[in-house]
């Protein structure tokens, strides 16, 4: 079980299984597609035109985001695909051999991490770190950040 999921960790440290775009449970696309769904059902929108909740004017523009959160579902992991296609990181590891950034000796300064610290704060930072020290095997089976 371990082994496979070593191929749920990305590139960059963070851990596919944690996502919500990617966990099998509990995850964004599925429930973006049920509230789409329960929408559907009690025919909402026609609710929405004779409510008059300003809020309402943008039930449209609502329904869609929900729709895009849907297309964001992730099946495969980063190692295996998934993701980014145009991921730096990933394409930066696989040119230098490396399993991920924590074999890097230079990614606590690297550009590349620093551009998704607006979303993960330091969370790469602390989960690269983590499996530099602990180890892959005990990574997974410890804590991560998302």
């Amino acid at each position: 079980m371990i082994a496979q999921n070593k191929s749920l960790i990305a590139y960059c440290g963070l851990y596919c299984g944690d996502c919500p775009f990617h966990k099998t449970e509990d995850n964004i696309p599925d429930l973006a597609r049920d509230l789409r769904g329960i929408l559907r059902k009690y025919k909402f929108e026609s609710i929405t035109q004779e409510i008059p909740l300003r809020e309402f004017k943008h039930y449209k523009e609502c329904y869609q985001y929900l729709g895009a959160m849907v297309r964001l579902r992730c099946r495969r992991s980063c190692r295996n695909g998934g993701g980014n296609p145009f991921c730096k990181i990933r394409k930066c590891c696989q040119k230098k051999g490396y399993d991920g950034c924590w074999e890097c000796g230079e990614f606590e300064e690297c550009k590349k991490l620093k551009q998704m610290r607006s979303v993960h704060k330091n969370a790469l930072l602390l989960n690269l770190k983590n499996i530099r020290k602990r180890g892959v095997y005990n990574f997974i089976k410890g804590k991560r950040y998302w």
